[in-house]
């Protein structure tokens, strides 16, 4: 090994050149040759360490750079080659060499156990088979997620579909107790009317007649409103309800649900619980459940309404939170075991054919689990049910529409503004022109949708007021037309339906809908509004 080392400046031996005689032609042809070489190698590493660094991913990434080392040492001994030719500095040429021999042996002893797994390795072939196959897997899958999607779509469809027949189900239970409540209603407004008319000039009395009338067709409006909304296909989002007020709005309903053998009887309830739920769906499933205790009692009874504030773990299967229990219990015939068992399953029931479809429980049983709450049954033969709604507190406070009491007397000044009247039915046209022209608009009446149109065309009106439901051309229609021809023109709606799909086809900033019935002042609030009065 001394003798290795002191060969690094040893001057006595001969450089290489002498063994070629220093003959250039083969000396440069020397030099270049291991120049290239050397070049050619040391690029290699190069473009490894280039790899390794982008493809940091790569599972054999270290063999990478045990290639770089060797690669790069036999480089240098295309260097020494060159450098020997003139310089007979061997030991170091020797030293060069003993390292690619270091490298070379320690990367033939790493590679050589990879090559099973190189050769495991797939080919670009088989990649692209498996490709294939993949692709033939995706396009399987997206048909079946769209089948999937297409059952969702018919099973909302048919569930949309009970839940309306559910609802005509519920109305068509409560008609005879409404014609009895309508009955009186337009007794009435028949009796105040006729007591103005025989004394109208009895200031004192005929305020307190008109406002008797005023309130009987109130009452009625709350009635028509309750029904258009449970017979309405419109799907209501869960939103926070005060449970007080939503109970005590649904007495009447429920009253006439159970009569005329069994009463209600409805337990204080806190004003200040609000509950998550769907409001509407909500309503449907108190009245469903109050048609099934009517039909549990049949020689007469009581149905208590109550509420209960439950917080932890109310039952096994919901998370524990602030719960309202709100209950209907009643006095009836009561469950056997085996009926309670199935309570809840659609279409289950144990009426006669054509006393009910057997979808109310269920639907109710529905509503609670979409709230994100539960349904218990509690029954026994002989002493009656008890249906408890398990309806999540609610953390916020209910919407609420603003209302002004002072509306009532407020009466806009229409001076100055002339009013296209477009309505079908000559008693409501003639009462609506004599509100308008009371406040001091022009009014220019038409009773169908082609004079309508034609009316408007020739007086240009500052405002159009048109009736939703008319044989021929509906308001929407004659709103789309006029509107088309003057986009500016402000028009208000009048319609008595609960919604409406053509309605939603001309909403709009100068479009507003107003539900009958109407008194004046809204009438004229709605001017005002849209006018910017």
């Amino acid at each position: 090994m001394e003798g290795l080392f002191a060969a690094f400046s040893n001057g006595s031996y001969a450089p290489h050149g002498y063994c070629l005689l220093w003959q250039p032609g083969l000396i440069y042809t020397h030099v270049a040759a291991d120049a290239v070489i050397a070049l050619a190698y040391f690029s290699i590493p190069i473009a490894l360490i280039t790899l390794i660094r982008r493809r940091r991913d790569l599972d054999f990434g270290w063999v990478f750079w045990c290639f770089a080392v060797f690669i790069l040492a036999c480089g240098c001994t295309h260097l020494m080659a060159i450098w020997t030719l003139w310089q007979p500095v061997y030991g170091l040429e020797a030293a060069v060499k003993v390292i690619t021999a270091v490298a070379s042996i320690a990367t033939a002893i790493l590679l050589w156990p990879l090559l099973p797994k190189a050769i495991a390795l797939p080919s670009p072939y088989k990649l692209s088979v498996a490709n294939a196959e993949l692709a033939a897997i995706i396009v399987e899958r997206d048909a079946a997620l769209k089948e999937l999607r297409e059952q969702i779509a018919q099973r909302e469809e048919i569930e949309a579909a009970l839940l309306q027949s559910q609802k005509l189900e519920a109305v068509g239970q409560l008609t005879g107790g409404i014609a009895h409540d309508f009955n009186n209603l337009l007794q009435a407004v028949a009796g105040n009317l006729e007591l103005i008319a025989r004394k109208p000039d009895d200031a004192d009395r005929v305020v307190r007649w008109s406002a008797s009338a005023l309130d009987a067709v109130e009452r009625g409006r709350i009635v028509t409103g309750q029904l258009l909304a449970f017979s309405s296909k419109q799907r209501l989002d869960v939103s926070s309800v005060r449970l007080v007020e939503l109970v005590g709005g649904m007495r009447g309903l429920v009253e006439r649900a159970v009569a005329p053998l069994s009463r209600l009887k409805i337990d204080p309830i806190d004003p200040s619980w609000n509950v998550e739920t769907d409001p509407l769906q909500l309503e449907l499933a108190i009245l469903n459940l109050a048609f099934n205790a009517r039909d549990a009692m049949p020689e007469g009874g009581t149905l208590t309404m109550s509420a209960v504030r439950r917080s932890g773990v109310v039952a096994h299967d919901l998370p524990a939170g602030d719960y309202v229990a709100l209950t209907l219990a009643d006095t009836g015939t009561g469950m056997p075991p085996e009926v309670k068992k199935r309570a809840v399953e659609p279409f289950f029931t144990t009426k006669g054919v054509g006393r009910g479809t057997g979808i109310g429980l269920s639907m109710a049983f529905g509503v609670a689990r979409q709230s994100g709450g539960m349904l218990t049954i509690e029954s026994e033969e002989g002493k009656g049910t008890a249906i408890t709604l398990f309806l999540p507190l609610a953390a916020t406070e209910p919407v609420r529409e603003v209302q002004d009491d002072a509306a009532r007397d407020t009466r806009a000044d229409l001076t100055g503004l002339r009013i296209a009247l477009v309505d079908d039915d000559d008693q409501v046209r003639a009462t609506l022109a004599d509100m308008l022209r009371t406040a001091g608009a022009e009014v220019e009446e038409a009773q169908d949708g082609n004079s309508g149109v034609a009316l408007v065309k020739t007086k240009r009106p500052h405002l159009l007021v048109v009736d939703f439901a008319m044989p021929g051309m509906s308001g929407a229609d004659v709103a789309r037309l006029v509107r088309a021809e003057d986009s500016q023109l402000p028009v208000i709606v009048v319609t008595g339906y609960a919604e409406s799909q053509t309605l939603d086809t001309i909403a709009g900033p100068q479009v507003s809908v107003l539900r009958k019935p109407f008194e004046s002042h809204q009438l004229l609030r709605s001017i005002a509004d849209m006018l910017g009065r």
